[in-house]
């Protein structure tokens, strides 16, 4: 799975990716079990998805989740 850019908006609420919402790692995020996350890490599963509504007209996709593999060294 990969994206191409992220699209923010200004407020921290509206941050589009793990680096700015963690403030590039300074920052970390409460998650749900309770731990906290900077970064995404290997085994981490990303799910993406996207909408656009105006004049009660909306489009978009469905959900692309895949799980994030550790490097193989050559």
């Amino acid at each position: 799975m990969m994206a191409s850019g992220t699209i923010s908006g200004p407020h921290e609420g509206s941050y589009g990716s793990m680096l700015e919402i963690a403030w590039k790692g300074t920052k970390p995020v409460a998650m749900n079990d309770g731990s906290q996350r900077a970064f995404i890490h290997d085994g981490d599963t990303v799910v993406m998805r996207g909408h656009a509504e105006r004049n009660g007209v909306r489009i978009g996709f469905g959900e692309c989740s895949a799980e994030v593999l550790p490097v193989i060294a050559q």
